[in-house]
């Protein structure tokens, strides 16, 4: 061998030793992540803005990590279905071997889901299941949404002290764990502030019809109707109100916060009351840039459940990156400690029982927009 030559093989060793000692400063570790969300069926107007906001987040993680740990996304649509929830979970778990999971979009999923990744020992975030009950599942399943506990009494003692009403109409779907929960929240609120409830009305998922239960609420004359729905049949229920002359003010559930409301009702959504955990107008930096960045990719402005996401992803991220591991049970220690992480959402921490820990914001359909409610 000539010498030329000895010295470039010796100085490819030299350069390969280098980098397998320097780790991941120079050699780029992969976090494996899976992602569920509706991108197809009833809540799909959830899954799309969800799936927007955790590319935006994956983008811009692995755009600043470089050489460090980045973000492999695993993409999966459980179209709106507990099945096919639980067809990709195992996917995603057996399968793919991801460090942890994100999702699913819809509460009545994740209550079939969330048992099987606990059972496996994989970390679940939820970045938007507000029903009761998902925590509880095990010590592997967290969420950063705002669970309808937290986020409903405050929105109907908000909405008392400014607009005064004492009997209301309750209208919710009884055949689904998020609307149901929804419900339940609402109906302890209003006794806890002495709101006296004229009627209780019910609706199924798919439905289109709601003429006659709004009829019936009619005639009761109540001073508000009290609403726990999926934006689909939220849309219709706000729509066909508005077309019988009922003009009260419509508080409603989670599930009123997506643009399909206003793109699906209208000019009917107009005054909508709904409590959430994020509003595009909040100043912090982190939010403001967040919004800035999402307007410009997607040509248009942000939901609720994009700034979850986009939170949720980099939740986890931060969690590995302060395991310095992509491994399951170390991910889901870390995760458990994060207390006051800067988040578009604002301080952010964790609860002991692993809820998100965040104020909450109540908003009011202003010019076809979700502004602060400040009547």
């Amino acid at each position: 061998m000539k010498r030329a030559s000895r010295l470039v093989v010796w100085s490819v060793a030299v350069a390969l030793a280098l980098a397998w000692s320097a780790g991941p400063a120079l050699c780029a570790e992969k976090f494996k992540v899976g992602l569920v969300f509706s991108m197809t069926g009833g809540a799909a107007a959830y899954g799309a803005s969800q799936k927007e906001g955790a590319l935006l987040a994956i983008e811009q993680i692995n755009a600043a990590a470089g050489a460090g740990m980045q973000v492999e996304a695993v993409f999966e649509d459980d179209a709106s279905v507990p099945q096919q929830g639980i067809n990709v979970f195992n996917k995603l778990i057996n399968g793919d071997k991801v460090a942890v999971i994100i999702g699913p979009t819809l509460s009545n999923t994740a209550k079939i889901t969330d048992p099987i990744a606990q059972k496996a020992g994989v970390p679940v975030l939820a970045v938007s299941n507000t029903a009761g009950g998902i925590t509880e599942i095990g010590d592997f399943i967290f969420r950063d949404s705002l669970t309808e506990a937290v986020v409903i009494p405050n929105t109907l003692k908000t909405a008392k002290e400014k607009l005064g009403f004492k009997k209301v109409a309750v209208f919710y779907g009884n055949d689904d764990a998020f609307t149901k929960g929804g419900y339940d929240a609402f109906k302890k609120a209003l006794a806890d502030e002495k709101i006296e409830i004229l009627s209780e009305q019910t609706f199924a998922k798919g439905d289109r019809d709601f003429s006659p239960q709004l009829t019936q609420i009619k005639s009761q004359n109540p001073d508000a109707i009290i609403c726990s729905a999926l934006v689909e049949e939220a849309s219709g229920i706000v729509s066909q109100a508005r077309q019988l002359g009922i003009k009260v003010p419509i508080i409603g559930g989670n599930g009123f916060n997506s643009p399909a409301l206003m793109k699906n009702a209208g000019e009917a959504a107009e005054g909508v009351i709904v409590g959430a955990s994020w509003n595009a107008s909040a100043t912090n930096p982190l939010n403001l840039k967040f919004v800035d960045d999402y307007t410009k990719k997607y040509n248009r402005s942000p939901d609720q459940f994009a700034a979850q996401a986009f939170t949720g992803v980099q939740i986890v991220h931060q969690a590995a990156v302060a395991a310095k591991s992509t491994d399951r049970k170390a991910i889901r220690d870390a995760l458990a400690k994060i207390k006051d992480l800067d988040t578009v959402l604002g301080k952010f921490s964790f609860t002991e029982g692993r809820d998100a820990n965040h104020a909450p914001v109540v908003q009011e359909v202003k010019g076809g927009k979700f502004a602060v409610f400040v009547r």
